[in-house]
């Protein structure tokens, strides 16, 4: 088995402030930083005080879900031999929060749209989906249900 590593490094400082004298004294937002890479701005989810500008760690995590699907499925079609000309994704994800402040992902639904450039590829590509799902590490390391419901258009219908 091949072992990968992932570096990064979150920075956050009191900037001067109170730090954490108190819930309301500290602010939320902090970077993200991968070497040589342009930093992440980020915060926590406006409803825990932070700064909506920013991303927030449940918006990432959507979107490492959503990306990891999408690269795994223009994986698989080019080398299953379907062109696949646009892809667009507009996930969501439900976290319920509980009484003592934590919380947990419910599920995150992934909802893919993808064009093809033949009619005779969308078959084939609705199967890819499933496919995609099984071998998205990301997917395969959260505990929560991530559902994928896809749409699958071709831009040319003359052969099918």
């Amino acid at each position: 088995m091949k072992t990968h590593t992932y570096r990064t490094q979150v920075r956050w400082s009191a900037e001067g402030g109170e730090g954490t004298s108190s819930y309301r004294a500290y602010r939320r937002d902090h970077t993200i930083q991968v070497e040589g890479k342009p930093a992440l701005l980020a915060s926590s989810d406006p409803l825990f005080r932070g700064d909506a500008a920013r991303y927030n760690p449940e918006e990432l995590l959507v979107a490492s879900l959503s990306s990891c699907h999408m690269l795994w499925y223009l994986h698989l079609c080019a080398t299953g031999g379907v062109t696949v000309l646009e892809y667009t994704d507009d996930a969501l994800g439900t976290m319920e929060e509980s009484a003592d402040g934590s919380g947990r992902f419910a599920e995150v639904q992934l909802r893919p749209r993808v064009t093809v450039d033949a009619a005779s590829s969308r078959e084939r590509a609705f199967a890819l989906h499933e496919k995609a799902h099984d071998m998205c590490f990301i997917a395969r390391s959260v505990n929560f249900p991530v559902e994928i419901t896809a749409g699958v258009t071709a831009r040319s219908a003359a052969d099918g």
